[in-house]
C-alpha cells in the first residue's frame, strides 16, 4: 500500500512538471496560451490526480507506466 502511495506522489509530481515545462517552452518560444487553455491543462491534471486517487481507495489497483 505505501508502494502505492509513494509511486502514485511520483507520478503527479512528474505529470505536473512535465505541464509546467510545456507550459514554459511554449512561452519561451512565442507561441502564448491564453490562460482558460493554461487553466483547462490544470483542471485535466486534477482529474487525472482525482483518478488515480479513487483507483489507489477502491482497490482497482495503480496501473502507472513505468512505476507499478
Amino acid at each position: 500500500m505505501i508502494e502505492s502511495v509513494i509511486s502514485l506522489l511520483i507520478t503527479i509530481c512528474i505529470i505536473a512538471i512535465v505541464i509546467y515545462i510545456i507550459i514554459y517552452v511554449l512561452g519561451v518560444v512565442g507561441v502564448p496560451m491564453p490562460p482558460k487553455v493554461i487553466q483547462l491543462l490544470w483542471v485535466i491534471f486534477g482529474l487525472i490526480v482525482l483518478l488515480y486517487l479513487l483507483r489507489l481507495v477502491l482497490g482497482g489497483g495503480l496501473h502507472l507506466p513505468g512505476l507499478g
